[in-house]
């Protein structure tokens, strides 16, 4: 299954998606499966595109 495009539209901060990335992981005690791996690299992928237009943004 191809991954899931980024959502378009202005970025959620890093340290937001951060926290959905902790509580994703905490929720399913640390093993990622299936649907739980997906989202995970969705939101890795989106945390890794805020920071770096926040790193752009503060340059």
């Amino acid at each position: 299954m191809p991954p899931t495009p980024l959502p378009s539209g202005p970025l959620r901060p890093a340290a937001v998606v951060n926290e959905e990335i902790r509580q994703l992981v905490e929720a399913c005690g640390g093993w990622l499966y299936g649907e739980t791996r997906a989202r995970y690299e969705r939101l890795r992928a989106e945390w890794a595109e805020a920071v770096r237009a926040e790193v752009v943004t503060a340059a």
